[in-house]
């Protein structure tokens, strides 16, 4: 099982490519949880990843015909881009297999680091399974996203980072998809410190570790369906599997609506742009997904900043609208002049701003005399949606709440 002197052993071979990134205090959060939050500033790394760390690790133990031979890999984007940077710096030869539906600014980023990209599959285990095929047929060395004990202490040099950037931390948040994060994180901070808790993340649509914990054997799901693409895995690994077990003390998972959120106000208040598997840690101590003390030290490990801008998009609407700072509606007014001036001044009255209208007197749904109305509103949260929904209905206007 790997040990903290392999996560040390893993340093200096991780400097020559990969930063030790910052720890930040956050007033914010600490504000809103009661806690003492630090955040792991993974979302700077090389790459915008912490994977650069796990694959410069593997591919400095190469032996010399691995190297001549080339390596291959599968990933929906992070560690694509890690094993492509990694493989250039050494002078190995890389070929990539990503997911067809993975984000196209991961794959334009894994190609500009060096490495030949193949899409194939429909998610990650599809896209490995072509990329072992690879391996067998090139004699390539196959670079684990998680499962290999030398990507996993690569890895881990972020707990040790941690501990010598906040010795006071007692517990550190870490999200989880294959394991391998967590694994070499868990095993550099107990092998330091026993007593600093770590918990584990998952999204609710891709929690393999949370349900095979319960089971007490690995757990593999049908499918994943998340927005945190970067941990969207249908199992974990089999070499993560029994650290898991050994070293974190608890697993606990978050919706994709708690991850938005999380997300949002991230780059909201403390400016930082995050993917949703970089936001799954704050999601969980916002939530309270786990029971923490006032004042207690709590680090989440900002994993990852690689977030596709179309998502980017999606995941902000979504946040707003979680916490009641968007509201989409329609309602049907008479399709006479000054109808729509009525409902616009109801509107203005309570301060709800307008971003957009879509006035339709063509609609189906609606009498040959109506016309049917759709708008996105600025609101200011769920108390003041709730009074502008009533506004709306003392007048008259039966509404639906779209978004």
């Amino acid at each position: 099982m790997l040990e903290l002197a392999d996560v040390e052993a893993a340093r200096e071979r991780v400097a020559q490519t990969a930063r030790h990134t910052p720890i930040e205090y956050s007033h914010s959060f600490s504000a809103m949880t009661g806690a003492a939050v630090h955040l792991k500033l993974e979302t700077f790394q090389r790459t915008g990843a912490f994977k650069i760390r796990g694959a410069t690790n593997r591919i400095a133990t190469l032996s010399d015909d691995e190297r001549a031979a080339g390596v291959v890999t599968a990933s929906a984007g992070n560690h694509a881009q890690g094993v492509a940077l990694a493989a250039t710096k050494a002078g190995v030869d890389a070929k990539i297999v990503m997911p067809e539906p993975a984000p196209v600014s991961k794959v334009k980023a894994t190609r500009s680091y060096g490495a030949e990209v193949v899409l194939h599959g429909e998610d990650y285990n599809e896209a490995a399974d072509h990329a072992h095929e690879i391996e067998h047929e090139e004699g390539r060395t196959y670079v684990e996203a998680f499962d290999d004990p030398m990507v996993m202490a690569g890895q881990g040099t972020i707990g040790l980072e941690i501990l010598e950037d906040c010795p006071a931390v007692e517990t550190v948040v870490v999200p989880i998809g294959g394991g391998g994060l967590i694994s070499g994180i868990a095993t550099a901070l107990k092998g330091r410190n026993p007593d600093v808790r770590v918990i584990g993340v998952q999204a609710e649509g891709a929690s393999s570790a949370a349900a095979s914990l319960a089971k007490g054997e690995i757990v593999e799901r049908d499918s994943v369906n998340t927005i945190a693409d970067g941990i969207a895995t249908r199992r974990i690994g089999d070499e993560t599997f029994p650290i898991i077990r050994e070293r974190v003390d608890e697993v606990v998972t978050v919706s994709d609506e708690e991850i938005a959120v999380a997300l949002t106000t991230l780059l909201e208040r403390s400016k930082t742009l995050v993917e949703g598997a970089g936001a799954v840690p704050l999601a969980a101590i916002l939530e309270e997904r786990f029971a923490y003390d006032d004042d207690e030290v709590i680090v989440p490990a900002l994993c990852g900043g690689n977030i596709d801008l179309n998502t980017l998009t999606t995941v902000i609407l979504r946040g707003l609208v979680k916490t009641g700072r968007y509201l989409r509606l329609r309602t049907v007014l008479k399709d006479r002049p000054g109808t729509l001036e009525e409902l616009t001044n109801i509107l203005s009255r309570h301060r709800a701003n307008i971003y957009a209208i879509r006035h339709d007197r063509t609609s189906r749904d609606v009498a040959m005399n109506d016309a049917e109305v759709e708008l996105d509103l600025e609101t200011r949260g769920h108390d003041h949606v709730e009074t502008v929904l009533d506004a709306l209905e003392d007048a008259g206007y039966e509404t639906e709440v779209l978004l």
